[in-house]
């Protein structure tokens, strides 16, 4: 049986590739890897107030004002003042205007599921709670620095 690898060093390894990837996926569609990850929070929860994507990303107003005017000259938003409080800005993405990172998630989801093939119903099981408990820290850990809740 091989040592285990130290828990600091798989969350840091871990960490690096999944930034690296969205890195990747950001660049095919000329934005940030941040840019890229809003763009997916808004996309996901439709309508999002500003104020909203500020406390998911963790960003201060003026950054996530920022944020979405990048996103808006990309074509990828526009703003609505909020019909229920025309204070607020709704973040809405533009109809017929997806982000297409190629086949980049597709071929992630492939390569995932090939691999977890192998795996039988208990271990998937223990890797989906390690993978929760994992995201929880990451959560807590994002919180504790001054970064946004779930995402």
């Amino acid at each position: 049986m091989s040592e285990i690898p130290d828990p600091a060093e798989w969350g840091r390894r871990l960490s690096t590739a999944v930034v690296m990837f969205h890195e990747a996926v950001g660049t095919r569609l000329g934005l940030s890897a941040a840019d890229q990850r809003a763009l997916a929070l808004v996309t996901g929860e439709v309508p999002m107030t500003a104020g909203r994507l500020a406390q998911l990303t963790g960003l201060t107003p003026g950054a996530v004002t920022g944020l979405v005017d990048r996103l808006e000259r990309a074509g990828h938003v526009r703003r609505s003042p909020d019909p229920a409080d025309r204070r607020r800005v709704l973040v809405v993405p533009v109809p017929g205007r997806r982000a297409d990172p190629g086949d980049a998630f597709a071929e992630l989801g492939r390569d995932m599921a090939g691999f977890m093939e192998k795996y039988d119903e208990h271990e998937l099981a223990v890797i989906a709670d390690y993978v929760q408990n994992t995201i929880d820290v990451l959560e807590r850990q994002t919180r504790r620095l001054g970064g946004g809740g779930s995402a």
